[in-house]
């Protein structure tokens, strides 16, 4: 299968979808509410405990604009937020491609909607290690895998989607976007990208360089019962 060459896309992307999924819920509290302040109509898709975040940052009033992923998707999420993202419609959403035909029909086919901005940060990896006595299993359930592949979705997207992985980097979408009339610019969306690829590279190796110092016999095989 060929791969895709893009050579028309907008430079102003109006913001209508975005998806927030946050471990650290720094600056929520301002962010979420300005984003509306900007554009009444954004539809909020969110999980687990940043949908409930978001549920008490917004209040009753706010219901209208926050969606559930899993009532999005139409599965519900696994035992201990196993699997919360990992869904067609979701990526679907992230890579379409806004002036392929096939993309929109494929969005119509299945009811999804495009993203335009991700809100995404991931497990406390380092934190987890750095914590004394932190075993490898521990540091196993610490690995994110869903929020990864969103930023890295968006990231590569950047040409319709903006891909925000730093709650320092609020203050400059919120400027845009009241520059913009409720839109991202292309220069914004390309800087986000360069940011987000890098956080995960970071996140990748860090998770590569600690299971790499770990004694398989005296940390790996000693957190199990192996049958």
């Amino acid at each position: 299968m060929s791969m895709n060459v893009v050579d028309t896309i907008d430079q102003w992307v109006e913001v209508k979808n975005v998806l927030v999924s946050v471990s650290d819920k720094q600056g929520l509290a301002g962010f979420i509410p300005r984003l509306l302040a900007i554009n009444s109509g954004i539809k909020i898709y969110s999980t687990g405990g940043t949908f409930t975040a978001i549920q008490k940052i917004l209040g009753p009033a706010g219901a209208r604009n926050l969606v559930q992923v899993s009532d999005y998707t139409g599965q519900p999420e696994t035992q201990g937020g196993l699997v919360k993202t990992l869904d067609f419609k979701i990526y679907l959403g992230l890579l379409t491609e806004t002036y392929n035909p096939e993309h929109q029909q494929d969005l119509k086919r299945t009811a999804a909607v495009p993203m335009d901005m991700v809100v995404v940060n991931l497990y406390p990896f380092q934190a987890t290690i750095a914590a004394p006595g932190v075993t490898v299993e521990k540091a196993r359930g610490n690995i994110d895998i869903g929020g990864p592949c969103m930023i890295r979705a968006a990231a590569k997207n950047f040409i319709r989607v903006a891909p925000v992985v730093d709650p320092s980097d609020y203050e400059m979408v919120i400027a845009v976007l009241k520059a913009g009339g409720g839109k991202t610019d292309l220069a914004l969306r390309y800087r986000l990208a360069t940011k987000a690829f890098a956080h995960t590279a970071e996140y990748d190796r860090a998770i590569g360089e600690y299971l790499t110092k770990q004694n398989y016999a005296d940390q790996v095989a000693v957190c199990y019962q192996l049958r």
